[in-house]
């Protein structure tokens, strides 16, 4: 049996963690962008991520996946995030951890981003699916 790590958000980093929990999960707020210009913006040149299968994907097949996305919006009414976390891995660059609920899908969810010139880009994402517990 594991023991919970403590994932309690310091103090002096609550703007950061309101800043980065309003992009969470990352591609889905129209705020933030809604085309592939957008989200090449968003990220940084050489981001990547590994989904939930474990796959590892580039940034040009994520940036793909997601323009057709556009073409053919997914419902995402029943989605629910929370336990958001973060921690500074350095100066500027930030671990961002939360749990997304998507249905009966249950993932935790990893995001490292990066201030830069007054914007925040993603540097790496990854899912991970929990398995249910019986």
């Amino acid at each position: 049996m594991s023991q919970e790590p403590d994932l309690t958000t310091s103090l002096h980093l609550q703007d950061v963690l309101d800043a980065l929990r309003r992009r969470e999960p990352i591609f889905h707020h129209p705020d933030f962008g809604t085309s592939r210009a957008d989200y090449m913006r968003m990220t940084m040149d050489d981001f990547w991520e590994i989904g939930a299968s474990g796959q590892r994907y580039s940034r040009e097949f994520v940036l793909d996946v997601l323009e057709g996305r556009l073409a053919n919006p997914i419902d995402e009414s029943d989605w629910e995030s929370r336990d958001f976390h973060v921690r500074e891995l350095a100066p500027d660059v930030y671990l961002l951890t939360y749990t997304l609920r998507q249905g009966e899908r249950l993932t935790r969810r990893s995001t490292i981003w990066r201030r830069a010139d007054g914007d925040w880009k993603i540097v790496f994402h990854q899912g991970t699916v929990v398995a249910p517990t019986d």
